[in-house]
């Protein structure tokens, strides 16, 4: 069984397009690590596609707080007004299918899915400190996460928590063989807004049958999609950010 696996769409549809024609055939089941929504200005087609495809999803913090269910005063005022503009903007029908996504982790056959960590929906796992606790509250060898949009993750190999290092930009994909007696915190990075250096598109292809992560990247139409946010009045530094992936 193969797995498609995305995380951190944030209503960009020309990065997430970019990921389906890449991937279209190379997968049975879609999962996605939660924040459909949030900066980018194509919250709907972005839901729709999730809702239609996705076997398995948990929400984000930017799914919550877009449809009324945070108190917004813990974000920035950037996040701040891109959220107030998408609840303004979603449909009732997605805002309904937000609303109502489960919050992690969710067990998927052999592995876990959450947003943060198996800990806390909401908190960064960004080195080895965060990762290394986040081991112990895993009900599996392997889970896949999202929230920090940086691509790549953690191992714990024996006591030692290994950090997976990023994938170089010449590079489209790298493999990650999954050895059976270690655990794994993975991270197929964000769809819709990288924030490792990297503006492509990333996401992540598990095969179950042969134990093994393929993490990859993808080139889309930056310009259109920064076009659209400053066209929607969206902060401009939403746009700017995709040309440099931070």
């Amino acid at each position: 069984m193969r797995y498609l696996i995305v995380s951190d769409l944030h209503g960009n549809l020309e990065a997430l397009q970019a990921v389906l024609r890449e991937s279209a055939g190379g997968y049975e089941h879609a999962i996605c690590c939660g924040d459909l929504v949030g900066y980018g200005a194509d919250p709907n087609p972005v839901t729709d596609w999730v809702r239609e495809h996705c076997a398995t999803v948990v929400r984000g913090n930017h799914d919550r707080a877009s449809t009324g269910q945070d108190d917004l005063e813990w974000f920035n005022p950037v996040a701040r007004q891109a959220a107030v503009w998408t609840l303004e903007h979603l449909s009732p029908e997605n805002a309904r299918y937000i609303e109502s996504l489960p919050r992690g982790p969710l067990t998927v056959d052999s592995f876990q899915v959450v947003h943060g960590s198996p800990l806390d929906e909401d908190e960064y796992v960004i080195g080895a400190g965060e990762a290394n606790q986040a081991f112990h509250y895993l009900a599996s060898r392997l889970a896949f996460f999202g929230h920090t949009h940086v691509q790549g993750g953690f191992i714990w190999n024996h006591s030692r928590v290994e950090t997976i290092t990023r994938m170089p930009a010449s590079r489209r994909e790298e493999m990650l063989e999954i050895d059976g007696e270690c655990a794994y915190l993975l991270n197929p990075g964000s769809v819709g807004q990288p924030r490792d250096g990297d503006p492509r598109a990333a996401y992540a292809i598990y095969d179950a049958d042969r134990h093994r992560v393929e993490y990859r990247r993808v080139v889309y139409d930056v310009d259109t999609a920064q076009q659209k946010i400053y066209a929607a009045g969206l902060p401009p530094v939403l746009g700017d950010r995709l040309s440099v992936g931070r």
